[in-house]
């Protein structure tokens, strides 16, 4: 096992052997998982958690613990054992319910179900891009809150990543902005060990690492001994000691380290070592403690309570005295930690909204937008926003907008054109609390970001999603940006709230119901071209909320029809309504901004607005499956189940047959 790529083997002791143990064990009890990560890694684990780490086990929320993210999710014995071994609430039974329903240890590390846990991992490369966005977060409020004899924000953030982390290309994107940012607080653990599932690495992953992240501006520390605790420890001391860069250890490790007859080869990643294998690790490691067995004295080693209920009681002493000094600072801190919004945020969005209501602009809604953040950000510093190389076309920036730099600290990102590391790293940003991150790009790159969007709604993270461009209303740049399917499809991601405003109003309420939401994401979705003000009552704008209302009732008796729009077809909808009512045929206008708020109402409020019995036509510039839900197979669509093209926006409505003519002859024909 050391021979061929010169490493080290390992000194097998009982502290360690616990981790080995406890991953073979609980992966052979649940017949799948991976146990080669978990005993590669061992050694590291044992000197970062042991000797490095600062936390609490009693309180996995304490505001300035250190972070610790296992990028190589795959993994996750490993931390379960450790979450186990030093005093989590994770009782060993739940490692003996190891990727069972409803344990708290699925087959990855899952956010919200172990205490620890601070990120979802297992999509590779993510985890990683996550601890970027940690450290972001504490660079940031620490420029903010600390002031001189008060660093009450000065926590570390740690990960380990595998090969497949590295070759994910998130990776770069992450890794090259973080390198451009100067994290020197964080560290990075790379557990190179040549190994995935198809087999030895070299035959499609030969990078020369080491100068790869030395040109993206990281302190590289090469060929550490991954199984020699000492030559870790010393490691992870000169990455700490360089504050200006981030650190990546790369550490030479053996794959299931501790199996004499399956460690170092690709069968020992992904499946349960077998009986015999797990009777020759115990006798080759020294391990003679049954299955789930931990003798008290290797409990005593790793127990971390006393020591991380003793550093944070240290932090809460000076946290007082920063209080005593600067009871504001201490106030906001307190309230940003804990996702409160201002006292007066309710009455301050009343404020805005009548402003906008003044005002009956009709302007683009990527603008209205923007106007929503000038207005909304001043009151909330905790926003953080950020374009993935599009500010000028998202319109993300404000006027109080400064820019993160190496250097400095600001409250808007430049991520370049990163799309994906952008969406996980304001994922990271949001996991780690304090921020209220905001990012843009078009709506069709959303496809960039997919699986971080997915993620976001998986973990129930606040973060808004700003896509503009929405619709082949963008024009000439052609079906290469025009989105068609891309708002049907964030729709259909469960817990993630997509809103597609029509005028200046809706947008407003969208950014504020997005802020507002601190149990899942927002895909806040913004046209290009201007769209008409539309005039409703106090009712109606209140109505907003519930994700679909009635915009304008029928007019000469009771609907013959129901006109569903969003975005700008609801333009379209208010005009064919006119055409209708003159022609004798009165129809009802429903603007549905959000369908995922919309079918969260009760059913009384679903009935009231969309009556049975009554016809209905919907109306939007995209794909039409997902409409006829609303409209039934009797009901019709105005839609786009084709590519675009590139004109301009006005020659495209009309060739697409987006014209009021056509939502009038789709009512007849259901109305008939």
């Amino acid at each position: 096992m050391s021979s061929e790529r010169n490493v080290k083997p390992p000194v097998f002791n009982p502290v360690t052997g616990a981790i080995r143990a406890l991953a073979m064990d609980a992966v052979q009890k649940a017949k799948s998982g991976h146990p080669g990560a978990p005993m590669g890694m061992a050694e590291i684990a044992e000197v970062v958690w042991r000797r490095h780490l600062r936390h609490n086990p009693a309180n996995p929320q304490w505001a300035d613990r250190d972070r610790f993210v296992l990028s190589n999710g795959h993994g996750s014995m490993l931390l379960y054992a450790l979450l186990h071994l030093t005093g989590y609430d994770l009782p060993i039974e739940e490692l003996k319910n190891f990727r069972q329903l409803h344990s708290k240890t699925p087959g990855h590390p899952e956010y919200g179900y172990a205490p620890g846990v601070e990120t979802t991992t297992g999509p590779l490369g993510q985890g990683l891009a996550n601890a970027v966005g940690m450290a972001i977060a504490e660079k940031l409020l620490a420029e903010e809150f600390n002031r001189p004899g008060h660093g009450i924000v000065d926590h570390r953030s740690f990960v380990f990543l595998g090969d497949g982390c590295l070759m994910e290309g998130i990776s770069h994107e992450a890794c090259s902005l973080a390198g451009t940012l100067g994290l020197g607080k964080l560290v990075a653990f790379y557990d190179d060990n040549a190994i995935s599932i198809d087999g030895d690495v070299e035959g499609w992953f030969t990078d020369d690492t080491p100068r790869r992240f030395e040109a993206y501006g990281w302190q590289v520390i090469r060929d550490v001994q991954g199984h020699d605790s000492d030559a870790v420890d010393a490691a992870v001391h000169e990455a700490l000691a360089d504050t200006t860069r981030p650190t990546l250890i790369c550490c030479k490790t053996v794959i299931g380290a501790g199996a004499p007859n399956k460690q170092g080869g690709h069968d020992v990643h992904g499946a349960p070592l077998g009986d015999a294998e797990i009777a020759a690790v115990r006798e080759h490691i020294g391990w003679d403690h049954p299955p789930f067995e931990i003798p008290t004295d290797i409990y005593a080693a790793w127990d971390a309570t006393a020591a991380g209920a003793a550093r944070e009681a240290q932090w809460n002493a000076q946290f007082e005295a920063y209080r005593a000094e600067h009871p504001a600072l201490a106030a906001e801190f307190e309230r940003r930690i804990a996702g409160r919004l201002p006292e007066d945020w309710n009455a301050h969005v009343t404020s805005t909204l009548q402003a906008v209501v003044a005002k009956a602009e009709t302007i683009a809604t990527r603008k209205a937008s923007q106007n929503a953040i000038e207005a909304f950000a001043p009151k909330l510093p905790e926003l953080l926003g950020g374009s993935a190389d599009l500010a000028g076309s998202n319109l993300t920036l404000w006027s109080g907008a400064k820019g993160v730099t190496k250097d400095t600290g600001g409250n808007y990102i430049y991520y370049g054109v990163r799309e994906f590391g952008m969406s996980a790293i304001a994922n990271g940003i949001s996991l780690h609390g304090g921020l209220i991150p905001y990012t843009a790009t078009f709506l069709m790159f959303s496809e960039y970001a997919r699986n971080a969007l997915r993620m976001a709604a998986l973990m129930k993270l606040r973060q808004v999603f700003v896509y503009t461009h929405d619709s082949i209303g963008l024009g000439e740049d052609g079906p290469t940006h025009q989105p068609v399917e891309q708002a049907a499809t964030l729709r259909l991601i469960p817990n993630m709230d997509v809103w597609r405003p029509c005028d200046t109003v809706e947008s407003a309420v969208a950014w504020a119901h997005a802020i507002e939401r601190a149990d899942g994401p927002s895909a806040l979705l913004f046209s290009r071209q201007n769209l008409p003000f539309q005039t409703r009552s106090e009712a109606q704008i209140a109505d907003i909320r519930h994700g679909g209302y009635v915009l304008s009732e029928a007019a000469g008796g009771a609907p013959r029809a129901v006109i569903i729009a969003t975005g700008s077809e609801v333009a379209l909808a208010m005009a064919a309504q006119k055409q209708l009512a003159d022609a004798g045929v009165p129809v009802r206008v429903v603007s549905m901004p959000s369908t995922n708020v919309f079918d969260r109402q009760d059913a009384s409020w679903r009935t009231a607005v969309l009556p049975a019995g009554v016809p209905r036509v919907a109306v939007e510039a995209g794909v039409t499956g997902g409409w006829y839900k609303y409209v039934g197979l009797d009901g019709a669509v105005v839609g786009l189940d084709r590519f675009g093209e590139s004109a301009p926006a006005g020659d495209l409505f009309k060739y697409f047959g987006f014209t009021a003519e056509a939502v009038v002859e789709a009512v007849r024909a259901v109305a008939a």
